[in-house]
Order: structure tokens, then C-alpha cells, then sequence
């Protein structure tokens, strides 16, 4: 029988062998920190920029209305019978398109003025634990966000109590932005929809109305008071 060698190694092997697992471990983390970085950045990049693009689009709408660009009697005329009853509204499409014009530009140098912002990560929340997360030191990681918006006006009618009518112009603001991050990117789109303004149209009362519930079971009480009483 041939018996085992031992062989023994030298101080400078020995060495090797233990940098060697030491690279192999530290590349390993590495690449469990970057799969976990990827969603976590995702996820936070994108909240951060809607919330941004949120406050930007507020402000820029708010800002055209307290400088009265945003004007009701501008952006929408009456038409009126000999009566003074109104027949139609027409719009004032010239001025809608200004200002579409210029809310989207007004929206877009806001966005280029906090394009690049910075995302700071505990180290405990790329290891994937629920117990390290939020934990350790900060990695920062810069955030670049590039985006195209546009805005448009529409008009909703609604009952507003007997024969009046609530008109109301809405502002419909979409922004898609592109979220560039170390080594990959994502995008997302923020919806907005703003009441810009608003009127009440009245009209003459009725002399007789009828009310009816929605309730399917109430509609046949209703109407069998409505015949009693005006039998």
C-alpha cells in the first residue's frame, strides 16, 4: 500500500490561498449588493421623481393661475338668447393653446433645474435582510432625470342641483421621464390632472320636477308617489 504524502505548504502559498478566498468573497458580495441595487434604485429613483415632478407641475399651474393667465371669462365666452338664457359656451381655442404652450415649457425648465440629484442607500438594505435595512452607512449614488411633457385642456359638464350645470376646464398634465442610474436606466410616467377653473350655468327652474332615487328597489315607490300625486 502506498501511504498519503502531507505536503506542507510554505508561508507565501499559504498566503495566496487566503487572498485568493478573500477576493472570491468580496466579489461575491459585490455582486449580491448590485442584484439588490438594481430594484432598490428602481424603486426609490422613481418615487423620488414622481413626488419631484408632482410639486413642479402643482407650482407651475398654480403660478399661471395667481398671475391670472388662467382666467375663466377669457378662456370661455357665452352665448345668450333674447331671454339672457345661455345657448352655448365656446371656447377660446388661441388662448388654450398659449397656455398649453407654456405650461409644458414652464414644466420642463423646472424638471432641467433638479434633473441630477443624489440617492443615498444604507449599505444593511443592499443585503436584502429586513433586519439590516436602513442600517449601516450611506452609499450615495448620483440620479440623472431627462423628460418630455405635455399638457392639455379639456371641458366637464355635471349636474350641479335643478337645472344648473357645473362647467369645469381641466388640465391634464403628462410627463414621461427617463431615469438614468449607474449602469442601467428606467422610466416612468407621472399623470396629473388639475380643476384650473369653474362656473355654475343656471338656468330657468322648472315649474314641476320629478326626483328618482338610484336605488333600484326605490325607483317604483317614487314613481307611484309621482302618479299618485299628480293623478
Amino acid at each position: 500500500m502506498r501511504r498519503l504524502r502531507y505536503v506542507r505548504l510554505t508561508a507565501k502559498q499559504r498566503l495566496i490561498i487566503w487572498l485568493t478566498l478573500i477576493v472570491l468573497t468580496v466579489t461575491a458580495l459585490v455582486c449580491l449588493a448590485v442584484i439588490q441595487m438594481g430594484p432598490i434604485l428602481s424603486s426609490m429613483a422613481t418615487a423620488r421623481v414622481s413626488n419631484t415632478v408632482n410639486r413642479i407641475v402643482v407650482a407651475a399651474v398654480n403660478e399661471a393661475i395667481q398671475g391670472g393667465e388662467i382666467d375663466y371669462s377669457v378662456l370661455v365666452s357665452f352665448e345668450k338668447d333674447a331671454n339672457g338664457h345661455v345657448t352655448a359656451l365656446k371656447s377660446n381655442m388661441a388662448a388654450f393653446n398659449r397656455l398649453q404652450s407654456r405650461i409644458a415649457d414652464d414644466i420642463l425648465l423646472r424638471l432641467s433645474e433638479v434633473s441630477t440629484t443624489d440617492l443615498s442607500i444604507p449599505l444593511g438594505t443592499l443585503t436584502g435582510s429586513s433586519l439590516l435595512a436602513g442600517r449601516g452607512p450611506a452609499l450615495k449614488v448620483k440620479m440623472q432625470s431627462v423628460g418630455s411633457t405635455t399638457a392639455s385642456f379639456r371641458n366637464t359638464f355635471s349636474s350641479a342641483g335643478i337645472n344648473q350645470t357645473r362647467h369645469q376646464i381641466l388640465l391634464d398634465v403628462n410627463v414621461h421621464v427617463s431615469i438614468l442610474l449607474p449602469g442601467f436606466r428606467t422610466s416612468t410616467k407621472v399623470n396629473n390632472e388639475i380643476t384650473v377653473a369653474e362656473t355654475v350655468i343656471v338656468g330657468s327652474v322648472p315649474d314641476n320636477y320629478t326626483y328618482f332615487s338610484t336605488a333600484p328597489e326605490e325607483i317604483d315607490n317614487y314613481a307611484e308617489d309621482y302618479i299618485l300625486n299628480n293623478g
